[in-house]
């Protein structure tokens, strides 16, 4: 259920951000930009948006893939499984605006400046390189094997890390082939793939296997592989 909050004011994905967050921390928040359509990353929008609802201020800026936007807007903002918030209060004052987001095209929000790098999995997903001043971190999300965003995290100077998922353990490598998602096994590749000495932070565990992957990270001795911690705040 991914959620990463940058600055108190942007949300990376919607997983859980109405169960991490109080009210009052919701209602600061000025812009979503998600990775991806699947529910573990979009789950809490609705309820989300709920709980800010009437917008005092500008509408909720979600910035996505155009992929993302039609999957929402046809699946879950359409009227039937949740009200179209785009219309509400009305067209003229909505409380929810989409933002199409461009492969490799970056976009300064709220002062942060997120580049869309494209990653594989089973629908259209975005990783991204995400910037402010001098600090500069990479976040994969859902990702099976993948090539661009090594090449990009093996250019950017003074990366701060890079942030990518394991979701399954080694012994369900052909579910994660199939699910286009990492193991341990197929993580090590993938930093094979880093030429540089930086941070490589873990994240997106699926609650059985939590155990098992940090059992088999854990036992590389790689100093450079930590796992995300929820709650804590990073600074890069």
């Amino acid at each position: 259920m991914t959620s990463l909050l940058i600055n108190g004011l942007v949300a990376l994905d919607a997983g859980c951000l109405t169960r991490a967050l109080t009210i009052e921390r919701q209602r600061a928040i000025r812009a979503v930009v998600l990775t991806h359509s699947h529910v573990d990353h979009t789950a809490s929008l609705p309820f989300f948006i709920e709980n800010i609802f009437p917008r005092e201020r500008s509408p909720i800026d979600i910035w996505a893939s155009e992929a993302t936007i039609y999957a929402l807007r046809k699946n879950l903002f359409n009227n039937a499984a949740w009200p179209d918030f785009t219309q509400l209060p009305n067209h003229l004052l909505p409380t929810v605006r989409f933002h199409t987001l461009t492969d490799e095209r970056p976009v300064e929000i709220e002062g942060v400046r997120f580049t869309p790098i494209p990653v594989d999995h089973l629908v259209p997903t975005y990783g991204f390189l995400i910037e402010q001043g001098a600090a500069s971190v990479i976040w994969s999300s859902d990702t099976g094997p993948t090539t661009r965003l090594w090449e990009i995290a093996n250019q950017v100077p003074g990366l701060g890390a890079v942030c990518i998922e394991t979701t399954f353990d080694s012994s369900l490598q052909d579910l994660a082939d199939a699910s286009y998602h990492l193991t341990p096994r197929t993580l090590r590749e993938e930093i094979g793939k880093l030429e540089r000495p930086l941070p490589v932070l873990v994240h997106h565990l699926k609650p059985p296997y939590v155990e098992p992957i940090r059992r088999e990270i854990t036992a590389w001795n790689d100093r450079r592989v930590a796992f995300l911690q929820q709650a804590k705040i990073y600074r890069f």
